[in-house]
């Protein structure tokens, strides 16, 4: 008798399971997170077979209305020895990834894009591609527990990492306690990422940074309620790595001298050569000409000879996303920043441990991120009616914040809102100007600062070709306003050199220390920039963002240095050197990051500059960037609070190659 076609197939397929599949396919789904927001979600699935183990994994979220997705198949033998991994899809909003590793007889058959080779591998070795899928980093570690435990794992298609158990953490859990084993990954992405995982080494929480540098977090979802405490704990213990061998040489509460250099004076625009600065418990007791004062006796002296010292340098456009960013801008000789958006509890733990010197990095002024509802909001505080914009200004007033972000999906009418109780509370406002809005109603609306140049380049009167005209009276007009409404603008226009850039171009145009930068982030810059035709026609628009920066300059605007991150501690160099370009002076350009921000946050009594009474902030250049603003590049010593660093030692603690 004839079987029916569907009994055929049916039995088949379940006679082909029997022989293949020992154990019933696993399953697992984890959250995805940036600035603490739930934006997405990975689901693996395990099919068990009886030479391989199988996981088919689905990585998605949504970055401000942009969909990012990726898929992967990772397959290992029963003991996780690495045998198959294929990825394809997007990292970041502007980036993409598509590899397929396979591993037989010793060798590997590697294809990234477009280019294919195999090379010889042996263990203790493993399939990955950077950050994501969080299910992968699980079986690396579950990998890295079978070998046993080396020291490091070469990593294909390149690369390697650095596991290590770092301690167990008892968290309260729906009542009970629950304990989970705390590791760091190293090599994958720039510093150190941190894991939580069961006893069997089931990933519980990945904290790592997406392929735009911004803070990620994976949680498996049972847990979900607890990445709040995570995200500090995170802080706290990415600090606490270089706390152990910091490059420091003194401690606060020691007199220093230091002589023999060029002090330059920012607010007078004026030098003294062979100068001599004491300085005792972290202040800057006397400035002056060596013999006009005496240097006691017993004191650490410092010699300058033939280098310029200036006052610490500010970075008024961060997002101090991982631990990294402190050794790395003060091996810049950036002693303060103001960080620009952050989640609430990191920024918290961040600024907390410096403050305590249980962490290495410079002040933190914090400026607390408001966004809007809607689909490209960013971060978990948002504000769509008065009580929730009056609830978020008030509890980042609370917690020590001086300054309120508005960010982009903001409704006009709860900018005016945010502002108002801001002012009231004795803070200032400054942040993107929302979708609905110019930047003349973000300033009617009450925000003192204005972030991106961007904002500025869209109120004036542009060609066909996207350059500006200045002598238009559209352009004159927008100009005057900010200057009348006394608008302090933070041009970040690095972060457009470097998204505009010529992808054919030599990086090293841009980043003349690209090389020195740890692999990871070599590996994410290289691809940031675009064809050589679109970037062809981008060129008069940037050089109308730089022209722009000259006039607002020159009509009394206050300009503030800032970064947006981009290369770490490096992209603050390109920011000044960017501005002379534009046709201000190298004394011009080093003000707009040390004497103009501290005025602006009203703190040029403290600091930004080098005068007696103030924080003993300094960085001493080796050679003169009054004259040659590239030599600002050149640090030597890094003095902060009047603790010394060493930049080599710093740059090294997080992966620099000097």
């Amino acid at each position: 008798m004839k079987k029916p076609i569907l009994f055929i197939i049916t039995a088949l397929f379940f006679l082909n399971a029997s022989a293949q599949t020992n154990i019933p396919a696993d399953s697992g789904t984890f959250f995805l997170h940036k600035f603490a927001q739930q934006i997405g979600k990975e689901t693996y699935v395990v099919h068990k077979y009886k030479d391989a183990i199988q996981y088919s994994i689905d990585f998605k979220f949504v970055d401000r209305g942009s969909p990012v997705p990726l898929k992967a198949e990772l397959k290992v033998n029963p003991v996780n020895d690495p045998l198959e991994l294929t990825i394809k899809g997007s990292t970041s909003r502007f980036s993409k990834v598509d590899d397929k590793i396979t591993i037989r007889g010793g060798e590997a058959t590697i294809r990234v894009n477009d280019s294919s080779y195999t090379q010889k591998v042996s263990p203790p070795s493993f399939t990955v591609a950077g950050y994501s899928p969080g299910t992968v980093q699980q079986v690396l570690l579950q990998y890295w527990k079978k070998q046993p435990e080396p020291a490091t794992i070469r990593t294909l298609p390149f690369g390697s990492v650095q596991i290590k158990k770092e301690g167990t953490d008892e968290l309260s859990f729906n009542g009970k306690s629950v304990t989970f084993d705390r590791f760091t990954i190293s090599g994958l992405v720039w510093g150190n990422e941190l894991i939580w995982a069961d006893n069997k080494g089931n990933l519980i929480c990945l904290i790592t940074n997406d392929a735009e540098g911004d803070k990620l977090e994976v949680m498996r979802t049972q847990y979900e309620a607890l990445l709040p405490q995570l995200i500090s704990k995170a802080a706290v213990y990415g600090m606490e790595l270089f706390t152990k061998a910091t490059g420091q040489s003194t401690a606060t509460d020691e007199t220093i001298a230091i002589t023999g250099g060029t002090l330059y004076d920012v607010v007078t625009g004026t030098s003294i050569p062979d100068a001599v600065i004491l300085i005792s418990k972290g202040v800057i007791v006397r400035t002056g000409k060596a013999g006009s004062l005496t240097i006691p006796a017993g004191v650490k002296v410092i010699d300058a000879k033939g280098k310029t010292i200036l006052p610490g340098l500010w970075d008024m456009h961060s997002h101090f996303e991982q631990a990294e960013w402190g050794p790395a801008y003060l091996a810049a000789g950036v002693t303060t920043v103001r960080d620009c958006g952050n989640e609430f509890e990191y920024i918290n733990a961040i600024k907390n441990a410096i403050d305590s010197d249980k962490g290495i990095g410079p002040n933190i002024l914090k400026a607390g991120i408001i966004d809007g509802k809607g689909q490209k909001a960013l971060g978990i505080i948002q504000a769509d009616t008065k009580e929730e914009a009056i609830k978020a200004v008030d509890r980042y007033k609370e917690n020590g914040f001086v300054q309120i972000k508005i960010y982009s999906s903001v409704k006009p009418e709860i900018v005016k809102i945010i502002c108002d109780e801001a002012h009231r509370l004795g803070l200032t406002v400054t942040g993107h100007i929302p979708n609905e809005m110019t930047l003349q109603q973000g300033v009617d609306s009450g925000m003192n600062m204005v972030n991106h140049i961007q904002y500025v380049y869209s109120i004036m009167k542009r060609n066909a070709d996207k350059s500006v005209d200045f002598n238009d009276p559209q352009s004159i007009a927008a100009i005057d306003f900010i200057k009348q409404h006394h608008v302090v603008i933070d041009p970040t226009v690095g972060v457009y050199e470097l998204a505009f850039r010529n992808l054919k171009d030599d990086i090293t145009l841009l980043e003349p220390a690209f090389y020195n930068l740890p692999l990871p982030l070599q590996a994410l810059f290289k691809n940031m920039g675009e064809d050589p035709e679109q970037a062809t026609k981008v060129i008069p628009l940037m050089a109308s963002m730089l022209q722009a920066v000259k006039k607002l300059y020159d009509a009394g605007v206050p300009i503030v240095a800032g970064t947006d991150m981009g290369f770490p501690g490096y992209s603050l160099d390109r920011e000044l050197e960017l501005y002379v370009e534009a046709g201000l002076t190298p004394a011009q350009a080093i003000k707009t990051a040390t004497i103009i921000p501290a005025t602006v946050m009203k703190m040029d009594k403290q600091t930004g500059s080098v005068e007696a009474g103030k924080q003993a902030d300094l960085v001493i250049i080796d050679g003169d960037p009054v004259k040659n603003i590239r030599d600002i590049r050149n640090v030597s010593v890094i003095i902060k609070g009047g603790r010394i660093y060493d930049p080599v030692k710093l740059h090294q603690m997080v992966g620099f190659a000097k």
